[in-house]
């Protein structure tokens, strides 16, 4: 990623107050011109902080070009500028002629999609976008500007019953807040139903999304009621939704457009009473251009997207987050004020927490087992051996995508050795989801033990 530009003179990011509460903060605007391609002369101004570009009608800026990716790349706009990012499109992203993954935007920059090219001008004027005036929502908590723009849409979404799709890194409590929408939504005195979509596969997650007759597969001994019929009334949440396999995604698909399910095994469709919260640590537009995922499956589950913000994103969360884990963790008061001092907290702050708040629990859980305020993990981490090589030949994209793999296999590797090839202890060591680790482990040919 190359380095912030130069602040202009026009603010990017502000925070104006009136009386005792926030209002919204204001981004930069923006406005992209089409100066070649088949598109050339059409034009788009942001309303807020983010714009989809690509051939499919849904983005914010939808380019009729077959040389254009479904879902070709973003632009968001924060504190720090400008950005866009290549969403794996097929044809890749070049700002000003370099291929990027993800880059800061200047005015006048031109940006190459195939055959269309974009010039960006970055207005002095601004769009205000919306945050809560809570710092709380459900179980979750934040006073960061990250945090309570999310709460605000959290909020409108609990107020009517559409289809949410939670996007975020793991560890950032996508859990929680389908959770939490559950509980400050009408539907909140029925059923809660968790599937997790990564961990199931072929007859077995379709069997536990829908249900079975008995004799529909081997081991169907007896029928089966599913996610969908269990959770009547209630909500259904697809936790890891982007790990579906595509067989079963037009399934789903009919489930979310006609309401109702058939069991596997069964001839007739059964109506089901059900909302649908989805969630993915996964870029799923990016899997809809590979073809791993359904674009018509994707805007029934994002009919509304909700980004939780990664932990590096909100260090002024950190005291908070600490108080609240300590409370659900039973800490004493005499362990709680150790692992709230000012030198503590400061160095929470300034830790990178890869695995997010997951992993900000699972270390403030250790520190309570061993009664001391134990180092940050990132002082501590085990550095794989030897270079990594660069070939300066290579595209940029794949040679980082290489480089990352390399260090996935070597670190994770050391890290089995540690804990004795465990791989329950290996993931609370790297502040990692057990599930997760697995795929990480198998996407190397890593073998661990339960």
């Amino acid at each position: 990623m190359t380095s912030p530009p130069p602040r202009d003179p026009a603010p990017e990011t502000t925070l104006a107050v009136l009386g005792s509460s926030p209002s919204s903060p204001t981004v930069r605007r923006f406005r992209l011109r089409v100066v070649e391609g088949p598109a050339k002369g059409n034009t788009w101004e942001s309303t807020g902080a983010a714009c989809s570009i690509g051939s499919h009608e849904n983005n914010d800026l939808a380019i009729d070009d077959g040389t254009v990716s479904r879902f070709h790349c973003e632009i968001q706009v924060d504190g720090d500028g400008v950005r866009i990012r290549d969403t794996k499109s097929r044809n890749g992203t070049v700002v000003d002629g370099v291929h990027i993954v993800e880059a800061f935007l200047r005015t006048a920059s031109r940006v190459r999609l195939g055959r269309t090219v974009l010039e960006v001008e970055l207005s002095t004027e601004t769009n205000r976008v919306p945050i809560s005036e809570n710092t709380r929502f459900g179980s979750l908590t934040g006073t960061s500007t990250a945090m309570r723009a999310a709460f605000a849409l959290l909020e409108r979404a609990a107020e009517r019953d559409v289809t949410v799709l939670l996007d975020g890194e793991t560890g950032t409590g996508k859990s929680q807040a389908a959770r939490s929408l559950h509980d400050m939504s009408t539907r909140r005195a029925k059923p809660f139903v968790v599937v997790d979509c990564g961990a199931l596969i072929g007859n077995l997650l379709e069997s536990e999304l829908f249900g079975h007759e008995k004799g529909s597969f081997t081991g169907a001994t007896e029928r089966r009621i599913g996610a969908f019929e269990e959770a009547d009334g209630g909500t259904v949440f697809l936790d890891e939704v982007g790990e579906m396999p595509l067989d079963l995604q037009p399934k789903l698909l009919r489930a979310l457009e006609a309401r109702e399910i058939r069991r596997v095994g069964e001839n007739k469709y059964k109506p089901v009473n059900v909302r649908v919260i989805a969630a993915t640590n996964r870029d799923l537009r990016a899997d809809v251009n590979a073809a791993r995922f359904r674009a018509d499956l994707y805007f029934r589950l994002a009919v509304v997207t909700i980004a939780m913000p990664p932990l590096r994103k909100r260090p002024e969360d950190l005291p908070a987050l600490v108080a609240d884990i300590l409370k659900s963790l039973r800490a004493t008061p005499e362990e709680a004020n150790l692992l709230q001092t000012q030198d503590f907290l400061a160095k929470c702050t300034q830790a990178a927490w890869p695995g997010n708040v997951r992993e900000l629990r699972n270390f403030l859980e250790r520190c309570l087992v061993m009664r001391a305020a134990l180092p940050m993990e990132g002082d501590v981490l085990p550095q794989p051996a030897g270079d990594f090589s660069v070939n300066a030949d290579a595209p940029y994209a794949d040679e980082r995508e290489r480089i990352i793999l390399e260090f996935e296999r070597r670190y994770f590797t050391q890290l089995l050795e540690k804990n004795g090839g465990n791989v329950k202890r290996t993931a609370d060591a790297a502040g990692l989801d057990r599930r997760y680790l697995y795929r990480i482990l198998a996407r190397h040919h890593i073998r661990g033990s339960d």
